[in-house]
């Protein structure tokens, strides 16, 4: 179990990461069905590009989470500073990715841009469903059985109905001799 990280080092968990290899994983996941799809209802070099956009995309997401991990290792007010020179560093990287290939005779630079776009908003829409926005919990959702985030069913039904609850917080609602100033 890893220690609870103060107000000057955070802890070693970092739920943006851990978000971000789990948007990598989904894209991963899906990149071999969209690419066979694309061959089979365009052509090869449709495909292609459709493939190295997605490859762009997910080491965009990997590269963010990256920075911020290790810009909040050093200190929580470099954070800004890095999630703004990343995002320009990350715009420039993905300008370069796409202008070193665009001569290329298999590049489609029209399904490429279309997938940079759509990947990028349609990873993150679909990673809405797995993120839990709460403090208790950071990043991925955890398993009401586990309690480990990202393990076992995820998804709709996957929460107890009247809420999830920390075990202290449960253990203080169900027995009245445990009083909240301890």
């Amino acid at each position: 179990m890893s220690e609870v990280g103060s107000l000057g080092r955070p802890s070693d968990e970092a739920p943006g990461a851990e978000v971000a290899r789990d948007m990598a994983r989904r894209g991963l996941t899906i990149l071999p069905v969209v690419m066979v799809a694309a061959w089979l209802l365009a052509s090869a070099p449709v495909a292609l590009s459709i493939g190295y956009a997605m490859i762009i995309v997910l080491a965009n997401f990997l590269l963010s989470a990256y920075l911020l991990k290790w810009a909040a290792a050093i200190s929580l007010g470099l954070i800004p500073s890095v999630a703004l020179g990343g995002y320009a560093l990350r715009l420039g990287l993905i300008f370069v990715a796409v202008m070193t290939i665009r001569d290329m005779s298999w590049v489609r630079m029209i399904p490429l841009g279309i997938t940079i776009i759509a990947t990028h908003l349609g990873l993150l829409a679909w990673e809405l469903r797995y993120i839990s926005a709460s403090f208790a919990h950071p990043g991925l959702k955890p398993s009401p059985a586990t309690g480990v985030a990202g393990s076992g069913r995820r998804g709709r039904g996957s929460w107890p109905a009247a809420g999830y609850r920390p075990a202290g917080v449960t253990r203080q609602l169900t027995n009245p001799s445990i009083s909240s100033n301890e």
